[in-house]
């Protein structure tokens, strides 16, 4: 690889959101927001649109209303193991329903209201 590519490999940040497709994005809203500690950082038409974005710790996702579209999304999210202890506290306190899946390896799956899915690989694989 030339100097050059290297040089813009390495300059070029790619940044990139999910957009999760959602029947009613109020109500995903209030899902990501009250059950999983999403903040919302943006809501188009000053709150009356059917696009918004929602983050936790860096952790964008944009909820996306589309009458026709119910394409099922997964997010797989990382992170330290004193982060899983701490967000399986905070699921158990908001009565969060999850399960327990395999996606190459254990991990904890919670569902949106919309049949999203996030994917939280247990504390021993989220050390790597």
């Amino acid at each position: 690889m030339g100097e050059t590519a290297v040089r813009e490999k390495i300059t070029h940040r790619w940044y990139a959101r999910p957009v999760l497709f959602v029947a009613d994005v109020n109500r995903a809203l209030r899902f990501y927001v009250d059950m999983l500690g999403f903040e919302k950082d943006w809501h188009e038409g000053d709150g009356a649109g059917g696009v918004c974005q929602v983050n936790r710790a860096g952790c964008e996702i944009i909820l996306c209303e589309h009458a026709t579209r119910r394409d099922k999304g997964r997010l797989f999210v990382s992170l330290t193991p004193d982060g899983v202890a701490a967000l399986r506290r905070e699921i158990a306190e908001r009565s969060v329903p999850t399960e327990k899946s395999w996606w190459g390896y254990d991990v904890i799956k919670i569902v949106d209201p919309d049949g999203n899915e996030l994917l939280i690989p247990e504390a021993e694989r989220s050390k790597q």
